[in-house]
């Protein structure tokens, strides 16, 4: 396959946001960098002097070290660094009022309440928030699963030839969870002839998904992939998923938070044939959780209207191995920041 034009500069300019309400918030509401008089901290001690709970504290510290304003000790403790020090009153030309000309923007102090109460005070807001099994899920709405669905289209059409041609190619069957497009699906069926594929997710979402593979058949002219998939419809949090020998789940973890996550893992390990493999394409934090700033960029804004985060490898790994699953050492870059990681049932 040629190289083609990464757009990851477009989506770093959008997610930008996210990331400098975080920093007016630690800074000028937080008060992260006065946290640190009698030395450098570990992550659970500042979060605690910062009142987080796991998932506010796993977005702002990592996005603080991805800014280079709090950096690590050997030992792994957080601390200011000679950047940071300018954010601290200690310093005397420090930045703070500079910085606290935006602290009053209406995203500014929403995202300080959404740090504070590890979400919105109403639930309701957003797309993604309160798809769960305790809420109505806003992608069972026509519109709304018509809108979020075509939104995502033109990532899933970028991205989805890169990861099909980087998936196993097997004659067995894939199952693709919480699918949205489809596409991902569609290319690797193009690239199988022989293997069959369910797509999995809400009624509404399957719907449009219907109509963007008639659209792919127009384009490649492969019209047997048409009998080769299977729409099925359901909720991955509550339904039993078929069993398969290949298990994809793209975009979908960091849409959750950690407990669901671990639940997740366990049903995908589940449905998965022996021998079968699970393949995860996201974007990931360092296991150090320092960085990347364009992952804690986008983790700021998951966090703004999911009950997610970005997630490291290491996270993922320990979510494969609670599972019962083996993690490969399978790291391939896509594109978009994005990349695939993957685990087998023995």
């Amino acid at each position: 396959m040629q190289p083609t034009l990464d757009l990851a500069p477009i989506t770093r300019h959008l997610r930008a946001m996210y990331g400098s309400r975080l920093l007016v918030a630690a800074v000028n509401h937080l008060s992260v960098f006065e946290q640190f008089e009698h030395g450098p901290l570990s992550f659970p001690e500042l979060q605690a002097r910062l009142q987080l709970s796991e998932r506010p504290a796993h977005v702002l510290i990592p996005s603080l070290c991805a800014m280079e304003v709090l950096t690590q000790t050997a030992e792994g403790k957080l601390y200011p660094s000679e950047l940071g020090q300018y954010l601290s009153r200690k310093t005397p030309q420090n930045l703070i009022g500079y910085v606290g000309l935006e602290k009053e923007d209406p995203g500014v102090l929403e995202m300080v309440t959404r740090l504070q109460n590890d979400g919105p005070l109403d639930a309701s807001e957003g797309f993604s928030y309160v798809m769960d099994a305790e809420a109505p899920s806003p992608m069972d709405e026509p519109e709304t699963a018509r809108l979020f669905t075509l939104g995502l289209a033109g990532r899933a059409r970028k991205l989805s030839p890169i990861v099909a041609e980087s998936l196993p190619r097997i004659e067995g069957h894939l199952l693709d969870v919480a699918g949205g497009t489809g596409f991902y699906t569609f290319e690797w069926l193009h690239r199988n002839p022989l293997a069959t594929a369910t797509l999995f997710d809400r009624p509404q979402v399957l719907e449009v998904a219907k109509e963007l593979l008639e659209e792919f058949i127009a384009h490649t002219g492969n019209q047997p992939i048409r009998t080769r998939i299977q729409f099925q419809a359901g909720d991955m949090l509550t339904d039993a998923l078929p069993q398969t020998d290949l298990l994809l789940a793209a975009s979908l973890f960091h849409d959750w938070p950690t407990q669901t996550c671990q639940e997740l893992a366990q049903r995908f390990a589940t449905a998965l044939r022996p021998g079968g493999e699970l393949w995860v394409h996201d974007t990931f934090l360092n296991d150090t959780l320092d960085g990347p700033k364009p992952a804690t960029d986008y983790g700021a804004a998951l966090f703004w209207g999911t009950k997610g985060r970005i997630y490291s490898r290491q996270e993922h790994r320990n979510w494969f191995e609670q599972a019962g699953l083996q993690p490969l050492p399978t790291q391939i870059p896509t594109q978009m920041e994005y990349g695939l990681i993957a685990a087998r049932k023995a």
